[in-house]
């Protein structure tokens, strides 16, 4: 079953909300400094992937202009709406509802194993990557759960659909992509994604207020830089 990783991240995902959610009655005190342990350990998190770029005029530039496309569109607003809107429909009265949501949907989608465990589903039918993925993102759901409550929870529909898109396009990849263009595009994904997790967890650590979902266009913006560096070194 081509989607299985993907199935088994979502659920562990649900899971580590619905443990989160029994632990949550703890000092507000120890919330904030559960959140701040977290933002640090992301924010070395996204060093360590951000130094392993091979072409980091590809990262810049797919910020820069990944960036500005997610201003003009307003994905944060977008992603904080959606946030809201599920508030509602399920009546929350968690005022923490749409930052968890948003939250928990960037530092689970973002990472390099999300789109790397995604590829191999897809292509080698091998889910070790994404079952890898289950567990850590389970254990983060527990302790995001815990500070930010039940929007965490509702990361599941995101992740379904990004893994779950990449995973089957993944099936035709072969086809398409030159193997030595496919691993700098991993490379490069990897140290864009990187950039994007630093900026979460300064956000978590109350350091900076950075609308990282504007940032989501620079992922797509790699794939497109990626066949003109290829094609045209510089």
């Amino acid at each position: 079953m081509v989607l299985l990783g993907t199935i088994v991240n979502v659920l562990f995902i649900m899971i580590g909300s619905i443990i989160g959610l029994f632990l949550s009655k703890i000092s507000e005190s120890m919330k904030e400094m559960i959140l701040k342990s977290i933002g640090l350990c992301v924010i070395i998190l996204g060093i360590q992937m951000g130094i392993q770029s091979e072409n980091f005029l590809i990262v810049i530039s797919s910020m820069i202009i990944g960036g500005i496309i997610g201003e003009k569109l307003d994905l944060d607003g977008k992603f904080n709406e959606f946030g809201r809107w599920l508030e509602t429909c399920l009546a929350s009265k968690d005022e923490n509802f749409a930052e968890g949501f948003v939250t928990a949907t960037l530092l689970f989608v973002v990472g390099a194993m999300a789109v790397i465990g995604a590829l191999d589903s897809g292509i080698r039918g091998d889910h070790e990557v994404l079952y890898t993925k289950a567990m850590l993102d389970g254990f983060t759901a527990i302790i995001l759960t815990t500070s930010l409550g039940i929007g965490v929870l509702f990361s599941w529909i995101p992740v379904l659909i990004y893994q779950g898109t990449i995973t089957l396009f993944a099936t035709q990849i072969d086809d398409i992509i030159p193997k030595g263009m496919f691993d700098s595009f991993l490379v490069e994904l990897t140290a864009t994604g990187g950039v994007m997790i630093f900026a979460i967890g300064l956000s978590l650590t109350g350091l900076l207020n950075i609308k990282v979902a504007n940032f989501l266009p620079s992922l797509i913006v790699v794939a497109f830089l990626i066949p003109i560096m290829h094609y045209f070194p510089m």
